[in-house]
């Protein structure tokens, strides 16, 4: 790879590829814990090949709905029937057809403010995770899927925006996104992000080329600052990928 220090570089053939992998990583991390699963999903339009597939066979026949809680990394402050709500986009693709309700974890929306709604969703992720305080030997969550605007933000952690830098709490809101839509966002920090056995970037289509090219060399935007404290694998399709570079697979 083109600077070291980067995470792991998987490359895809295309997009339909890319969704197969991703589902195998995370269906391999699902079938690794034997006790109560938690999976951390992401908005935007990358991962909806990889929802689909995780809705239909085989791979709905091998989940455990009833130890796998969804959760969500990000959410437009948009109400929950808004065709801009992430977790609406997931729960209409898999889950609401197969997961009990009460192990879909949405931010909420319905409050004041994004700083409300992102003090409701820390309380929940506390309360799941039974401490207020995270502990690097016992991960929040056993995977984090994510994605890299083109502005180089992840989940909604915008560059040279005040929320990257937070530190303490798990959830903020962003009062004003860097790119479109033009709404507020709630969003996890790059700890309570970072709190996995592995955090996943699904990273698909030509238009992301040039991101990808910035985020290789090195350029510390919020996708490259945001890291598991466990395992972190950048998942690339071919028309994504800078020429140059070559990655596994």
């Amino acid at each position: 790879m083109a600077a070291a220090g980067l995470p792991e570089l998987i490359v895809a053939a295309d997009a339909g590829a890319l969704a197969q992998a991703a589902a195998e990583r995370v269906m391999a991390r699902i079938t690794a814990n034997p006790s109560r699963i938690a999976i951390c999903l992401t908005g935007g339009s990358s991962p909806k090949q990889l929802y689909q597939l995780l809705g239909s066979d085989p791979c709905r026949g091998k989940i455990p709905w009833d130890r796998v809680h969804w959760f969500i990394g990000d959410e437009r402050f948009v109400p929950e029937s808004d065709p801009l709500n992430n977790m609406a986009v997931a729960r209409a693709a898999f889950l609401d057809r197969n997961a009990p309700s009460g192990h879909i974890h949405p931010i909420p929306t319905t409050a004041d403010n994004p700083d409300r709604s992102a003090e409701a969703y820390a309380r929940e992720l506390q309360a799941f995770y039974g401490s207020e305080s995270l502990d690097p030997a016992r991960p929040l969550f056993d995977l984090v899927l994510m994605g890299a605007g083109p502005d180089g933000h992840t989940a909604s952690l915008f560059p040279g925006f005040p929320e990257i830098e937070e530190t303490e709490r798990w959830v903020v809101g962003v009062p004003k996104a860097n790119v479109a839509p033009f709404v507020p966002r709630v969003s996890l920090t790059l700890p309570a992000l970072a709190s996995c056995h592995e955090m996943l970037f699904e990273i698909a289509g030509h238009d992301k080329q040039p991101i990808l090219t910035r985020l290789v060399n090195g350029e510390t935007l919020p996708a490259l600052r945001a890291r598991s404290n466990g395992e972190t694998v950048w998942l690339v399709d071919r028309a994504a990928l800078p020429e140059g570079i070559r990655g596994g697979r």
